[in-house]
């Protein structure tokens, strides 16, 4: 796996996983920059916004990754409690010196019969 597949990869892992929003902060550099409507940029205020979004207690699944030398793409499908479809999310992430530092994302309601895979 390459380096910025795996900063992203742990980073997102902690996110929803583990749900270690300190560990996750490890990977995003203090000046992070997000282009995510509704969500703040800077590290500690983009960290504290995911520690309360609902994709955190969300099932999230990574459906595929792909990766060059500064970006990181994760396709994830995201079933809030409650929700039987979820939605499809495309997270485009930018690493620079071993941190995340910018990010962009695109949402869109999972239709019945799609299928995620």
């Amino acid at each position: 796996m390459t380096t910025v597949k795996k900063i992203v990869l742990d980073c997102f892992e902690n996110l929803f996983v583990h749900k270690d929003f300190a560990a996750a902060a490890a990977n995003v550099h203090p000046d992070f920059v997000t282009h995510s409507p509704g969500f703040p940029s800077g590290r500690d205020a983009f960290v504290e916004a995911m520690r309360n979004s609902p994709m955190v207690g969300a099932d999230v699944t990574v459906k595929r990754v792909i990766a060059d030398d500064s970006h990181v793409v994760v396709h994830l499908h995201v079933v809030p409690a409650g929700d039987e479809r979820g939605t499809a999310v495309v997270d485009i992430v930018r690493v620079a010196d071993g941190l995340i530092v910018e990010h962009w994302d695109v949402k869109q309601p999972v239709p019945p019969g799609a299928e995620m895979f």
